[in-house]
């Protein structure tokens, strides 16, 4: 099971009738948001915006970051994460009204659902602003400012442009963004946007909007156009401008539908940074060590990612390779542990030296200069983990061999020694990381699925091993 269950995520054994096929990934670093200047006036008293947003940071910045706004020169709407009165609030600012979450949102494995609705011509005050999140009405919020019955919000004029995933002021989100709608003239409820799922309950899943009113200056990104991430699907062709920063590998298949591992921020050490969405680790210090790894942690099912050593920077660093789930894992990942400092754990450094059961072999494996590719193949049903480099498995290793295990970087006997495996890696000194877990954030010349379909890997997985998302958690073990 995931080391944090993305609770609104729908599993395959769960009857799913619509699925989003791609988000877009925003990086920090690199500047990026969306920008659409209406040309016509929308309904300043009504309008309702729905989103889908997977987070890579756990903490905001003291600027927060938008996810959406609108800023006329004197006046702002916007829905962002913000860091008062606690890091990770989300909050709703609109006319002369504002709330602001009690609740916080920091889990970087699940995807949220977020509804906010712009009706100050409600004759309730209660009623003029409204937020949901995965389905679900919030009503605690450190800050509830009703706005005046009939208040005008910024969002509606024109001339000035709306932003979706920051703003001129670099506000910018990190992580990904799906289904972004606006529905000018319309104060829509959750409900129109997502259902939870009949056969289990607590899940919140997304449905076909293709029927709702987006009026005149409403706007629907579905972000299936890799070549114009800015499309509007609405009907309305009320298409966004696209940055610098966003560019076509930035077009995901981690999807509200079907749920990629990424890397763990909360399983991850200072001494490394995260970034691309979390599918990227750096080394950012010669002090020490730093760690992470997978957000989602099986334990059974056979598994397998890739890892490009896209700076390797010593004969050891980085190190990719496979660690075990157990009590003390939170302390040794944080505390400079490498996968394999443990038993049943293994990886594989950059001069070819295994690195397993707390000791070493060196020449085990042949060396990895920057660019090579680390093949991960975890059996979880046999207790074996798989190392090869650019296709060619390690020490004549055989992933498919089953109970004999052959060639493996290190075994297991699953009933007794393990609770579930995750994927990660050391960094050190400059040592750049690019992970696949089968939404990689750079470009594959082969795009290989596994046999479900799922994942875009540089090589094919080998026979009966999966890409590590919830449609295969669900269908396949895990």
């Amino acid at each position: 099971m995931p080391l944090i269950l993305p609770g609104n995520v729908a599993s395959a054994t769960a009857a799913t009738t619509y699925s989003i096929a791609n988000s877009c990934r925003f990086n920090y670093a690199d500047d990026p948001y969306l920008s659409f200047t209406p040309s016509s006036a929308m309904d300043t008293k009504k309008w309702t915006i729905s989103f889908w947003i997977k987070k890579a940071d756990i903490t905001e910045s003291t600027s927060g970051t938008r996810v959406i706004g609108f800023n006329d020169g004197s006046n702002e709407d916007f829905v962002e994460f913000f860091y008062d009165p606690a890091y990770d609030v989300l909050k709703f600012d609109a006319g002369d009204g504002r709330l602001v979450t009690n609740r916080i949102f920091r889990d970087p494995a699940a995807w949220y659902h977020i509804v906010a609705v712009w009706d100050s011509a409600n004759a309730t005050a209660g009623n003029r602003m409204r937020l949901y999140v995965n389905g679900v009405e919030e009503t605690s919020f450190a800050t509830d400012t009703n706005p005046s019955l009939n208040d005008d919000a910024a969002i509606g004029g024109t001339g000035s442009p709306i932003w979706i995933g920051g703003d001129e002021t670099s506000r910018n989100i990190k992580g990904y963004l799906a289904e972004i709608a606006m529905c000018d003239g319309q104060a829509y409820a959750a409900s129109d946007f997502g259902e939870f799922d009949e056969d289990s309950p607590t899940i919140w899943k997304p449905k076909d909007i293709s029927g709702l009113t987006f009026g005149t200056s409403g706007f629907w990104l579905d972000f299936e156009d890799s070549s114009a991430l800015g499309n509007d699907v609405s009907g309305n062709n009320n298409d966004f401008a696209v940055t610098s920063g966003l560019l076509a590998v930035d077009q995901a298949t981690d999807t509200p539908t079907n749920n990629f591992a990424t890397l763990n921020p909360l399983l991850t050490s200072s001494y490394t940074t995260l970034s691309e969405g979390n599918t990227t680790s750096f080394g950012n210090t010669s002090t020490d060590n730093g760690q992470t790894s997978a957000t989602i942690c099986p334990n059974a099912g056979k598994w397998y990612a890739e890892v490009k050593y896209r700076t390797v920077v010593s004969t050891s660093w980085p190190r990719a390779g496979m660690y075990q789930i157990d009590t003390d894992v939170f302390g040794r990942m944080l505390n400079g542990n490498s996968p394999g400092t443990k038993n049943y754990e293994c990886s594989l450094g950059s001069n070819g030296t295994l690195y397993y059961n707390g000791t070493s072999t060196s020449s085990w494996g042949s060396s990895l200069s920057s660019g090579d590719i680390l093949n991960i193949a975890v059996d979880c049903d046999n207790g074996a983990c798989y190392l090869g480099i650019d296709g060619s498995w390690q020490n004549s290793g055989d992933p498919t061999s089953g109970a004999s295990r052959t060639g493996a970087g290190v075994t297991w006997t699953p009933a007794t020694q393990s609770t579930g495996i995750s994927i990660g890696c050391t960094d050190y000194n400059g040592s750049y990381c690019d992970w696949n877990f089968g939404n990689p954030s750079y470009a594959n010349t082969s795009d290989a699925a596994d046999a479900n379909g799922y994942g875009a890997f540089e090589y094919a997985p080998p026979s009966g091993y999966l890409a590590l998302c919830t449609k295969n958690l669900g269908s396949d073990g895990g």
